[in-house]
């Protein structure tokens, strides 16, 4: 044991002598960016990638297809986080006995591919496709989508990441489609497929929904409308619960009013106009300027509020009454922070709307959508005041 020791003090001291070890003696410093340059130089020589793939061929099998980024476009930090998460994965598998397929893929399918295409030949919407022909259109995407293999090929290959860039795969091949349509099958023949109702992104210029990526990818400020809005109370109509939203093309599919059941609401009269309103007393000075301008009349928890029922602002979608809107509900989504409160409820056109308004059983998952707006963002002929404006320029009278 002590030989052994002093085996171990003599490799160690200094970092001069290695003559009990097969590994190289290391510099007292090192140029890392150079000795990973030398490294990725020594595999690419040795063609230790396809070497490995050799060595290991007759092992158990780990396929590893690669989740394909969006082929118009450049590496960035995520993909490089992303991709080194993917290797020491698949590296690891290797190391454990399997011959490991990894294969890179191409994302050639969706909005990012047709906004080059839009934007390069001043296309402006569904018209303008149609016009031209889904087949030419098809063409003119499919040319794009490689623009930029060569420098994801070089950015992968300068992390030092193993993969197959020969025998990669792409989303537009028909093969690659058809089995996505195989898989989907199996499972609907499992009953694991239900027809559903989701509030997501929308793009009125291509109209089409978006994930929330591509929502995100183009997010702006704006500038946006925002209106407070009273619903006269069936049981007082003197009485009106007061809204404050920045959507008011969404007001004509109102079904419901949300307050939250634990804070506290109040009932004020407006001393300028004699109107008694409700709302969170949190926020009345979201209101009122001073307290001068109001008389408090009455004060009580939010729940005090629940099924109460207001008159609806129009009459587009009145029966709706008959099944259980235009009634108060309660959710603690409704925060003090913003507003007055109370929030109107759309639920087509918002998460949380739909998700209130659903367990309230105010909608049903499987009624046809109360949505009067159609795909180029325009109200449809339900909303007869306004129908075939677009939603951005409704004005409120």
């Amino acid at each position: 044991m002590e030989k052994e020791n002093e085996k171990l003090a003599s490799f160690l001291v200094g970092g001069r002598q290695h003559t009990d070890t097969m590994v190289e003696p290391v510099p007292l410093s090192i140029n890392f960016p150079i000795e990973e340059e030398k490294i990725l130089k020594f595999w690419q020589d040795k063609d230790c990638f396809q070497e490995c793939l050799k060595q290991s061929k007759n092992r158990p099998k780990y396929t590893f297809y690669d989740g394909p980024p969006f082929a118009t476009g450049l590496p960035h930090y995520g993909h490089i986080l992303a991709g080194t998460i993917k290797d020491i994965v698949t590296r690891f598998a290797h190391q454990s006995g399997f011959h490991v397929d990894r294969r890179f893929g191409w994302d050639c399918h969706g909005l990012p591919v047709e906004y080059e295409i839009d934007k390069t030949l001043g296309i402006k919407g569904p018209e303008d496709v149609a016009k031209m022909g889904i087949a030419e259109y098809n063409n003119q995407c499919r040319s794009i989508v490689m623009r930029y293999s060569n420098e994801w090929e070089n950015s992968v290959r300068r992390m030092g990441r193993w993969i197959d860039f020969k025998n990669d795969y792409k989303t537009l091949y028909p093969w690659f489609m058809e089995s996505v349509w195989w898989v989907f099958k199996q499972l609907f023949d499992k009953g694991l497929v239900y027809r559903g109702v989701k509030v997501m992104p929308f793009s009125t210029a291509c109209n089409t929904p978006l994930s929330n990526f591509e929502a995100n990818q183009n997010y702006k400020d704006v500038q946006d409308p925002s209106v407070i809005v009273s619903f006269p109370l069936v049981e007082s109509p003197d009485v009106s619960l007061i809204a404050w939203t920045t959507t008011p093309w969404t007001l004509p599919s109102n079904l419901a009013l949300c307050v939250n059941a634990e804070f506290i609401y109040v009932k004020v009269k407006d001393n300028s106009t004699e109107k008694i309103y409700i709302m969170m007393e949190a926020r009345l000075g979201a209101l009122f300027k001073s307290e001068s301008e109001y008389t408090l009349l009455d004060k009580f928890p939010g729940k005090t509020l629940k099924g109460k029922k207001y008159k609806p602002l129009f009459q587009y979608f009145a029966k709706c009454g008959e099944t259980g809107a235009f009634q108060v509900v309660t959710d603690n989504y409704v925060k003090e922070e913003e507003g007055t409160g109370v929030v109107h409820q759309a639920p087509y056109f918002g998460a949380d709307d739909y998700r209130v308004c659903t367990e309230y059983k105010i909608i049903q998952r499987d009624q046809a959508p109360i949505c009067p707006v159609d795909a180029s963002g325009c109200f449809t002929s339900e909303v007869t005041d306004f129908a075939g404006q677009y939603v951005k320029n409704y004005v409120m009278e």
